[in-house]
């Protein structure tokens, strides 16, 4: 497992407060000893990426990850999916686009959501972002127009994407996230590097097997004001998509990934093994 700062710690990063950072930490010492019930864990994971880890939990674990909905299947969304911005990738060049998505619960202040604006735009690459309707405090819609109407032509804004199918699009070059797990899931299922920038709770932890074990992704950085600049998001673009290392580990990480839930692979045998424990019970 990586080195994490203490600070990141899931149950210390979750909330803003030391109230609500108390309460998380409750919650796990009630939680924790319904583990003692369970005959197993099952994980959105595979044993190639995190053998070390499962192996470590205090009862057997099944890893039959990376899950990936059908596009044929109904499935439950906070947000209706804007599907236009799939014809959009259509017409974009193979490998030139910056996909931006925050997950459901990052939340942003005016001054950040304009740095990341501005950054996008500073990139001059196309770009696809995802702002849900209550991503940033004090920001109307009317802001988000008005950016709308700036950047047409060079980037697309969209309420909610259907992630893994632009995840999985030809055009899509990287992917600037909160590193939630399933987002960082669908980015290795897809071979997408990723330039992460997380927001609470286990997103530290991903960040630091994103960036310093898999080495697949960069870390964005603030400034003293805590604000990450337009300039530190420009020059974090241009070096993720700039370095063959990662590049070439994305894709072996892909691979590994597509091989564990084909036949025979270990997320596939996993899924067996699950099957056969709920025949038994």
């Amino acid at each position: 497992m990586p080195a994490i700062d203490a600070s990141k710690l899931p149950w210390i990063s979750l909330g803003k407060s030391p109230v609500s950072r108390r309460a998380m930490i409750q919650s796990i010492i009630t939680t924790n000893p319904t583990l003692a019930l369970a005959d197993t864990i099952i994980c959105n994971t595979f044993q190639e990426i995190e053998s070390v880890a499962l192996a470590h939990l205090p009862i057997p674990a099944v890893a039959i990850g990376p899950l990936e909905e059908p596009k044929s299947a109904a499935a439950g969304h906070f947000w209706p999916q804007d599907e236009t911005c799939l014809r959009w990738l259509d017409a974009q060049a193979p490998g030139s686009v910056v996909y931006v998505a925050f997950g459901s619960f990052t939340v942003f202040d005016a001054e950040q959501l304009q740095e990341l604006a501005d950054g996008l735009e500073l990139t001059g690459r196309p770009f696809l972002w995802g702002v849900r309707p209550n991503f940033a405090d004090g920001v109307g819609e009317g802001w988000l127009d008005g950016f709308r109407r700036r950047v047409f032509g060079k980037g697309l804004v969209v309420s909610w994407a259907p992630q893994q199918r632009v995840l999985s699009h030809p055009s899509v070059a990287c992917f600037v996230t909160h590193s939630g797990w399933n987002s960082t899931m669908e980015a290795v299922r897809h071979g997408v590097p990723l330039l992460c920038w997380p927001y609470f709770a286990d997103q530290f932890l991903n960040q630091s097997y994103i960036c310093d074990l898999w080495g697949v992704g960069l870390k964005v950085c603030a400034d003293g004001r805590d604000i990450v600049t337009k300039e530190e998001i420009r020059d974090k673009v241009e070096r993720l998509l700039g370095d063959e290392g990662i590049k070439a580990r994305t894709l072996s990480l892909r691979s590994a990934a597509c091989a564990s839930v084909a036949d025979g692979g270990s997320s596939h045998q996993d899924l067996i093994k699950l099957v056969n424990l709920l025949r038994e019970n």
